[in-house]
């Protein structure tokens, strides 16, 4: 009885001493694998049901506390690294993953309503269901407050042991619903004989189609009317976005660099990059292709890439930075969110770009150091910002949205709203002088302590009573109805992605991870992918399914127990 009187004593220490202990089982059950599958990090959650079983608690505020600002870490980090891809994804594939993932959710309410009324089992508890077999923690805190306005009118038959119940059904439904959408993505996996290496290299492709590479191409200047003119006002060259770094004067033996204020004459040879559609249309305008390689021809050029992290910089556009002037010196490319594009003039600088600078050694070191260049400053987590974002996200979270019919408002939570907000301020870069940038070992530090706390806090509060009702008579309904409500959505819609759509494997378990809202589903996408991409198809659809799954938990709510 010892640990139940630290309990008392020490109720700090005491949490935690359990969350430790559960992470430590749980990321050890999430390192076994046979024949190369495991169920990764939801091993964190089992070991917390059976931690909860044995009698293991914790304060209750602590719980719910740690419990909800785990989950706040994971969706922020998540959101701030989609955010520069997130709505170039949105435009791409936004319109059909969050059909399809809208389509999960109207499903598995149609299965909610069937379960009702074909078993016989309470209809709060099967609300319950319908958050915990689809991992939404909101949704049941919808379905609490819609429970609660309903308890509270004159002659409701709602008792207080009846409204307990959605909770209940909640914590038996939910390991359902995180290994169910495990066992449904490994299914897929064998069904369809899929290639991971593969998937994920098609998926990147999907991301990129538009984006051309880059490729260079020399040129000599054949057209007459280009005679005496600046680089800058070459027709074309703005249109086509070709960028122009080196040129050989006609009859040079040595390359010189090349500014938007270089002049051109007939006879010189000039290296552009750009697309290569592109430089085929430049190549019309100005002359010929060269058979000569100017990368190759000896002179005082060098370049390398440098890395923008001076605040002062942030936001300015290529053109305005004017580092040609300055030092005349070139930019030629940006690299961006692996995405590598030309540096166009009206293009702005973000914390983070690369930029391709070429030029006199010395002039780049003056543009470097005009740009920051500092990898300390790249690889520094700053966390005023994080804050920041977070106290905004929440804030956000707690807004009520009000429908017409619903007696209580609709808000995104703790979960949707720093989503949301992370998204938009990963995108936006910088406000004044917070920068909304994370190094990615420190965005996923954050991110796996956050669904670890996550989760061994849920897998805690449910080993409770867990055993106990899911071998009572209602517990085996209850359970039955959790793989439906869980399993037959995510069924239907995968395969219908798969086989009628064509849907990339890898874009299928993000989108039903995120259909579920299921934080640890996409943590265990992610581990299998051995990348991020599931998480640009989860943040698709996240924001929509989280307030279709909030609105739905409080409309069955009203239709079952109205």
């Amino acid at each position: 009885m010892g640990h139940f009187a630290l309990a008392q004593s020490q109720p700090v220490a005491w949490a935690v001493l359990v969350l430790s202990a559960v992470a430590i089982v749980g990321l050890a059950i999430a390192s076994i694998k046979v024949r190369g599958v495991g169920i990764g990090i939801a091993g964190v959650l089992f070991a917390g049901i059976i931690a909860g079983h044995l009698g293991f608690s914790i304060d209750h505020s602590i719980m719910e506390f740690v419990r909800e600002f785990g989950l706040i870490l994971f969706v922020f980090t998540i959101g701030l690294q989609l955010g520069p891809s997130f709505f170039a994804s949105l435009r791409s594939h936004g319109l059909k993953f969050n059909a399809l993932a809208a389509a999960v959710v109207v499903l598995g309410a149609g299965i909610t309503l069937a379960f009702a009324a074909l078993s016989g089992v309470d209809v709060l508890s099967a609300c319950g269901l319908f958050s915990g077999a689809t991992t939404n923690t909101p949704s049941l805190g919808a379905t609490q407050q819609t429970v609660s306005v309903l308890a509270s009118q004159s002659g409701s038959a709602i008792t207080p042991d009846r409204a307990a119940l959605p909770a209940l059904a909640y914590a038996v439904g939910y390991p359902v619903g995180v290994f169910g959408i495990i066992g449904v993505m490994l299914f897929f996996r064998k069904v369809f004989r899929v290639d991971l290496g593969k998937e994920v290299a098609a998926f990147r492709a999907e991301q990129l189609q538009g984006i051309e590479p880059l490729d260079r191409m020399s040129l000599v200047v054949e057209n007459a009317n280009l005679d005496g003119i600046e680089i800058g006002d070459i027709p074309g060259r703005h249109e086509t976005g070709v960028m122009v770094s080196r040129i050989k004067r006609n009859g040079a033996e040595e390359v010189e660099v090349a500014t938007e204020r270089t002049i051109v004459h007939k006879g010189d040879k000039i290296l552009a990059v750009g697309p290569r559609r592109q430089l085929e249309a430049f190549r019309l305008i100005v002359g010929r292709e060269s058979s000569e390689n100017l990368m190759r021809v000896p002179g005082r050029v060098a370049f390398r890439r440098v890395v923008v992290t001076r605040k002062e910089v942030l936001g300015k556009t290529v053109a305005a930075l004017g580092l040609d002037v300055l030092y005349g010196v070139a930019v030629t490319r940006v690299l961006r969110a692996d995405v590598e594009m030309t540096a166009v003039p009206d293009l702005q600088l973000q914390f983070g770009d690369f930029l391709h600078v070429v030029g006199d050694e010395d002039n780049i070191a003056k543009a470097a150091d005009l740009l920051g260049n500092s990898l300390q400053a790249l690889n520094e987590t700053k966390f005023i910002p994080m804050f920041v974002g977070i106290l905004l996200g929440v804030t956000a979270g707690l807004v009520p949205f009000q429908f017409p019919g619903l007696p209580v408002p609709v808000r995104l939570g703790l979960a949707g709203g720093p989503l949301v907000l992370a998204i938009l301020l990963g995108r936006i870069g910088r406000i004044g002088p917070l920068v909304w940038y994370m190094p990615a070992n420190a965005n996923l530090a954050l991110r796996e302590l956050g669904i670890v706390l996550f989760l061994a806090c849920v897998g805690l509060k449910a080993g409770e009573k867990f055993v106990p009702t899911l071998l009572s008579h209602d517990g085996l309904f209850w359970l039955g109805g959790a793989f439906a409500i869980a399993l037959l959505p995510l069924l239907a819609v995968g395969l219908f992605a798969r086989l009628a759509l064509r849907v990339n494997f890898i874009a299928i378990c993000g989108l039903l991870a995120g259909s579920m809202t299921d934080p640890p589903a996409l943590a265990f996408a992610n581990a299998i992918s051995k990348s991020d991409a599931p998480s640009v198809a989860y943040a698709t659809v996240y924001p929509l399914t989280m307030l279709l799954r909030i609105i739905s938990a409080q409309i069955l709510v009203l239709l079952l127990a109205g």
